[in-house]
């Protein structure tokens, strides 16, 4: 059987995801695939990158080393940027001039950083002053690893998830860093109010001095960034100035292509572009009026498209979106509505000032609506699969906090959330041979995703007397 040729356009961690949903459809056979990837690297867990940014290597995050992808039969061509499509003839070109047929093609662009207008981010002659990065690859870990010294002033922009995480990143390389966030809350999109209180606590704590409704507008310094000016003509000195104010979803090939898009590349329910043999996936695609910037909806992305390439029925429909991580060295995790939308809704908190923690609860209808959990996430994976079945929830909502071993998680629940790996498939793993936290990782991909099941992975290799490795 003549296999049909497959171009993948990106090699974040969408395209490792939908790989591994190709080999479990049989997609390898079915199909040659190439990949196109701009960085010199397989797949790394983009969620990881504070490793490097402390000085590992990209190796220790790496998911997909390139012998990976020779051992299956996939055509790794890294550090190779696609600047052309023509849907009509059904080629690519890279930037170093390179045509590649395809019959079908899939953009896993993902999403760049959505840096504010600002004045000064630029020398003369064009290229970023020194002193001045993002965070969002390994490269720009490296970068700002080289302009960070310890005691030096240091200033993040932005206190969302990246934000926090470069802020701390900074801190632990000894920098005195200074966070300013354009809105009132850290993490405003993932936390209520009482949480980001919570949250900022945990920050400040660290020696990360946090400054709210703080709108940046200049980079100032004539050769390099010697810091930043804010609304009132403020300045705030820095050596090192990064930008970790969001993403927004990467379109310009698929635009440039006449692939319809809107803030993402527009896809149907099987992620089919509006051209046929153009497929999207991850944060470039919009869905439904909808892009989504963590890694389960993604995920769930890669699984039908992998069934809709290899030809069984599948549709996504969207996903609800939860979030669970360790924030700053915190545990946070949310999901669904942290505010009230309806006059009736129930809300439900639980605060215990001295141990830092904070749990909310909104209910609609008797069923989970959202939930925001900071310092103590152990309830998260119930909550979570309340809240994926619309669940009717017990009259005393407070069951709903008790600890596993009172019965609220059920033995067959889900350890690893990104990748829905149960204890029983860990247990089987185990059993089978397993030793390490990098064993199961491998067999299972439990612990590859945000990482913040880690600690249980390794508890459960403890319990079934083993040593737990590279936690």
């Amino acid at each position: 059987m003549t296999r049909r040729k497959l171009a993948i356009i990106g090699n974040g961690m969408a395209t490792g995801r939908l790989l591994d949903e190709l080999a479990r459809c049989d997609g390898f056979t079915r199909f040659d695939i190439t990949v196109f990837g701009e960085e010199p690297h397989g797949v790394y867990n983009r969620i990881l990158l504070n490793r490097v940014l402390l000085g590992g290597a990209v190796d220790e995050i790496t998911l997909k080393p390139a012998a990976w992808y020779a051992e299956k039969g996939v055509r790794l061509r890294s550090g190779s940027s696609v600047v052309r499509l023509s849907h009509a003839a059904h080629r690519l070109w890279t930037a170093d001039g390179q045509e590649h047929y395809f019959d079908l093609a899939v953009f896993a662009t993902g999403s760049v950083p959505r840096l504010p207008p600002l004045d000064g981010v630029r020398a003369a002659n064009g290229q970023w002053k020194d002193g001045v990065a993002v965070y969002r690859t390994a490269a720009d870990c490296e970068r700002m690893r080289a302009f960070a010294k310890s005691g030096r002033p240091a200033v993040v922009v932005g206190g969302g998830l990246l934000g926090l995480e470069a802020a701390k990143g900074l801190a632990d390389l000894g920098m005195h860093v200074t966070l300013l966030h354009l809105f009132d809350t850290l993490m405003n999109r993932q936390v209520d109010r009482t949480g980001a209180v919570f949250l900022r606590r945990a920050v400040e704590q660290l020696g990360i001095a946090v400054r709210t409704s703080a709108n940046t507008k200049a980079v100032f310094g004539a050769r390099r960034a010697e810091g930043v000016v804010i609304d009132g003509g403020e300045r705030v000195p820095a050596d090192l100035v990064v930008f970790a104010s969001g993403v927004k979803p990467r379109v310009d090939l698929a635009r440039d292509s006449d692939v319809p898009t809107n803030s993402g590349i527009l896809v149907d329910d099987q992620l089919r572009t509006q051209l046929d043999d153009l497929y999207a996936v991850g944060e470039c695609a919009e869905h439904d009026g909808r892009t989504y910037g963590t890694v389960q909806p993604v995920y769930e992305q890669c699984a039908v498209l992998a069934d809709v390439l290899t030809g069984r029925d599948a549709a996504y429909r969207g996903s609800k979106v939860y979030t669970r991580l360790k924030v700053v060295g915190v545990e946070v995790a949310s999901m669904g509505d942290v505010d009230p939308r309806e006059a009736d809704d129930e809300v439900v908190q639980v605060i215990e000032e001295r141990r830092g923690v904070y749990r909310k609860l909104v209910i609609r209808d008797g069923r989970l609506a959202g939930a925001v959990l900071v310092g103590d996430t152990s309830a998260a994976a119930g909550l979570v699969r309340r809240f994926e079945r619309g669940d009717v929830l017990p009259a005393n909502r407070l069951d709903l906090f008790a600890s596993p071993d009172r019965g609220a998680e059920p033995a067959d629940g889900v350890v690893c959330n990104c990748h829905q790996v149960t204890e029983p498939t860990l247990l089987e793993a185990v059993r089978g041979g397993c030793r390490t936290l990098q064993d199961l990782a491998a067999r299972t991909g439990a612990g590859t995703g945000c990482g913040s099941c880690r600690g249980q992975l390794a508890s459960l290799l403890l319990k079934a007397g083993n040593k737990a490795v590279g936690v």
